[in-house]
């Protein structure tokens, strides 16, 4: 009787333990969309005001030459990192390299270089990752002695 009693016990703790885990998994599971979800939200308003700004006839070009900025390294060459290089041509501002964790697989019309290698010195670092900013910002102060700004950041500064 004794042993029937102990698997029976143990069988309910399995069960418990593995609904703990099963529900830890879909939790987890729900944070990562939601942090996907916010992602996007931010990057959809940042292109939104984007699109206000360049509807009222304006330029970011117009915030680089105000504040001198001539050299410009970008962080983040997925979509936004991709448009804000091609609105930059042809103005005064040159795009001298891309920063990406993905350097090896990502080409475009500029150099692109990981936050690992050796970065060369230019006036002013925009990140286009805007999510996380905080810890790229952090990252890459300690590798350049110039501003690190935010994309979104000039948007609504122009």
């Amino acid at each position: 009787m004794k042993k029937g009693m102990i698997s029976a016990v143990s069988m309910i703790v399995g069960a418990v333990a593995g609904a703990g885990a099963i529900g830890k998994m879909e939790g987890d599971r729900r944070n990562k969309a939601q942090s996907m979800s916010d992602k996007h939200l931010a990057l959809f308003l940042m292109m939104n005001q984007w699109v206000k700004m360049k509807q009222q006839g304006r330029n970011l070009s117009e915030y680089f030459e105000r504040n001198g900025y001539k050299r410009i390294a970008v962080y983040g060459m997925s979509y936004a990192g991709e448009t804000f290089i091609d609105e930059l041509k042809g103005s005064k501002a040159e795009i001298v390299y891309g920063i990406d964790q993905r350097a090896n697989s990502i080409y475009a019309d500029v150099d692109i270089v990981s936050v690992d290698d050796a970065l060369k010195e230019v006036d002013v670092v925009v990140v286009t990752a805007i999510t996380f900013f905080d810890e790229i910002e952090e990252k890459l102060s300690r590798k350049l002695d110039c501003p690190i700004i935010s994309l979104e950041d000039v948007l609504y500064e122009i």
